[in-house]
């Protein structure tokens, strides 16, 4: 049977951006209408027997994540919406705000009403500026409708949406660092405990969701959490969506099933391998996560299968690398943008990554020693596991993946004092991941 996408079914339409569009042809409201019959924790036990998993990089169970906000206190509380995507190769929730936003504007109205909030704030990462003048349109249009407001249709719910533009910093995708951006202060991750399910936004109980994970809610909530368990694997429910780009045909934004496999994603949907060329890494999740080779084509790209392959999902970007592509040299890009982009609060991370980036530069100039690749092994793993957020680890990961599966290329550089790959690639293929 074949699959029948739900989130992006109509992106290509003209109009699909528009309230009249939802209205018409996506059952639009009606998800939030159903909601406000029932009880609050109603929808909540709603989504945890779906099992919606978090689209935004972890995948921690959303149903769980809401049954944690605090509910005994009379601080207010908040859904975030973490619309940063600043994640290398990850394009996906800027297709939903741009040509679905009232998919988003409806969820975050449904996941207010089940955490008992009044607000939510949409973080939308700042080069977006397009995307949040569409969001802000919309959302006047859900208020004059109806849709938000003060008693939300004759239901006794108020709710507010805002949207909130941050600078472009990768590390507001962090919830915490998110938090702190949206209260005006250095996006720089908080110490844990406590958890922003108790002292989040304002230090109140809050809620902080990825754009595709609430765009989920509406589909639970008209269609059943059997209808979600029944489109993927075992606790990997629900359509899903993966960017792929780098080295294909056809790069974009794909809607699936995690039954989906890797091949069937770059060899079928994304068009197979540009120049066909043969394929010699794919990097499954976004660029902070470990590579994947050929031999692994067939995995499904659901959480739990690409993690029992040694990697992870992530955001679900798939940065797919031909035979042409100098592993030292990818780590290398990477970590000029991990190096950029480190928020300078764990010293680890800080000053690690500027070494990391350094000794790669330096290998990639012909100037590197033996000792530098027990060098890049060290610093990276003083690095994993020993700051207050995931940066750290994700900016490690490059070095540590790339010199696993192709040390062989790191001593090369090392004994030639260059790169052995084919003369001139880098002028065919001089970047590979839009930062």
């Amino acid at each position: 049977m074949a699959y029948e996408p739900s989130l992006t079914k109509y992106v290509g339409e003209p109009n699909s951006y528009t309230l009249d569009f939802y209205l018409k042809h996506q059952r639009g409201y009606e998800g939030l209408r159903k909601a406000l019959t029932v009880k609050p924790d109603d929808i909540i036990e709603q989504v945890k027997a779906s099992g919606l998993r978090g689209r935004g990089g972890a995948g921690f169970p959303t149903g769980m994540k809401w049954q944690f906000v605090l509910k005994e206190t009379p601080k207010p509380r908040y859904i975030c919406c973490n619309a940063d995507e600043s994640e290398p190769g990850t394009f996906k929730d800027h297709v939903l705000m741009e040509r679905n936003p009232h998919l988003l504007i409806e969820g975050c109205a449904i996941s207010c009403y089940a955490i008992g909030a009044k607000v939510a704030y949409i973080y939308i990462r700042g080069e977006f500026h397009h995307v949040q003048e569409i969001l802000e349109a919309e959302i006047e249009k859900a208020y004059r409708a109806g849709y938000l407001g003060r008693n939300v249709l004759g239901g006794g719910f108020d709710c507010d949406v805002y949207v909130h533009r941050g600078a472009g910093a990768y590390e507001a995708g962090e919830e915490t660092a998110l938090i702190e951006s949206l209260e005006g202060k250095r996006a720089q991750p908080r110490i844990k405990p406590p958890f922003p399910a108790s002292a989040g936004l304002y230090q109140c109980p809050t809620a902080v969701n990825n754009v595709e994970t609430l765009c989920n809610v509406p589909l639970i909530v008209l269609n059943g959490p059997e209808w979600f368990v029944g489109i993927g694997p075992e606790k990997n429910g629900g359509p899903k969506l993966f960017c792929v780009s780098g080295h294909v045909k056809k790069p974009g934004v794909y809607e699936a099933s995690m039954h989906t496999t890797l091949r069937e994603l770059i060899y079928g949907h994304a068009g197979g391998m540009l120049d066909d060329r043969p394929l010699k890494a794919m990097i499954p999740g976004g660029s902070s996560v470990p590579l994947l080779l050929p031999d692994q084509l067939d995995t499904p790209v659901s959480f739990d299968h690409i993690q029992k392959a040694g990697s992870l999902l992530g955001s679900a970007g798939l940065i797919v690398l031909d035979d042409t592509v100098c592993m030292v040299w990818l780590a290398m890009n990477l970590l000029h943008f991990y190096r950029h982009e480190s928020c300078g609060k764990c010293t680890p991370c800080r000053e690690g990554c500027d070494w990391l980036f350094k000794l790669l530069a330096r290998l990639e100039a012909g100037e590197g020693r033996s000792k530098d690749l027990d060098l890049l092994s060290g610093v990276s793993n003083n690095i994993i596991g020993k700051t207050l957020c995931a940066f750290g680890d994700a900016a490690a990961t490059p070095v540590l993946s790339t010199m696993k599966l192709f040390r062989g290329e790191y001593e090369a550089h090392v004994r030639e004092g260059r790169c052995t790959l084919p003369a001139g690639w880098r002028a065919t293929h001089p970047t590979l991941v839009a930062h």
